[in-house]
């Protein structure tokens, strides 16, 4: 039970944390303004706990095979390459914008299709596979979907009540910070087993 806490934890954490300012989040916020909140939050939340069921079976299968010093220290520094992607911030293009703007048939379809195939490949199921390859998987999993909807669900919150004056600097430096703690974190922690 202490290891899946410690996986759901940190999961939950660091998947919150590299979704601020994501490129997925500034769509929640877009498809909000178009189709109701409570839709937009279902589709998000059934298109991130297949992506990051796919990401945790990647990350799971690469820790059973792999030596756990050398994942430590892949994982510190794929941290601190999120870090830096956090820095270079992610913006919405027109043609993204376009399309969860004229979303038709069903909202639901919609928006889980276009947030399915916007997180493949993207920093917060690369930092999944990462945190898998050292937890348990159940708890990774579940910290990870649950951190992703909780951040989408934040900033389409605030984005209702607030508009577009978010402190989108802040947001960048303190997530890119973390990013590099956990990353420092895990190199340290390489460097001592491999010693």
């Amino acid at each position: 039970m202490d290891g899946f806490l410690s996986a759901l934890a940190i999961s939950f954490a660091v998947i919150f944390v590299a979704e601020l300012g994501d490129k997925s989040q500034l769509m929640a916020l877009t498809f909000a303004t178009r189709f109701r909140p409570w839709i937009v939050l279902v589709a998000i939340t059934a298109a991130t706990a297949v992506v990051h069921a796919v990401s945790v079976g990647i990350g799971y299968g690469l820790g059973a095979a792999l030596p756990t010093g050398w994942i430590s220290l892949l994982a510190g520094l794929a941290f601190l390459a999120f870090g830096a992607w956090t820095l270079r911030g992610d913006t919405l293009t027109e043609a993204e914008r376009g399309k969860a703007e004229q979303a038709s048939g069903s909202a639901m379809l919609a928006v889980g299709g276009a947030f399915f195939l916007a997180e493949l490949g993207d920093k917060t199921m690369l930092a999944t596979i990462t945190l898998a390859t050292q937890h348990g998987w159940f708890g990774t999993w579940l910290g990870s979907t649950v951190g992703m909807v909780a951040a989408d669900a934040l900033a389409i919150m605030v984005g209702r009540l607030l508009g577009r004056h978010l402190p989108e600097k802040a947001i960048k430096y303190g997530a890119a910070a973390l990013f590099a703690i956990f990353g420092i974190w895990l190199i340290a922690e390489a460097v001592a087993e491999l010693t």
